[in-house]
């Protein structure tokens, strides 16, 4: 008997973990998929010219 009941505490254990982690993921796949929309939307605004110009603002001239 008492091996069955360590044996649910373990699976207990488990199961708990494995929550948090789809719990996390869950948390996690939300806000990549926030991002992508936005990336998306930018990248579509881009291609129909509604964005900047095409210039990219992260990297300096090439003259520097």
């Amino acid at each position: 008997m008492r091996e069955i009941e360590e044996q649910i505490a373990h699976l207990t254990r488990a199961v708990e973990d494995l929550s948090d982690t789809v719990a996390r993921q869950e948390t996690e796949i939300a806000a990549l998929r926030t991002r992508l929309d936005l990336l998306m939307s930018r990248e579509a605004a881009r291609a129909t010219g509604e964005g900047d110009s095409g210039a990219d603002t992260n990297r300096p001239p090439p003259h520097w």
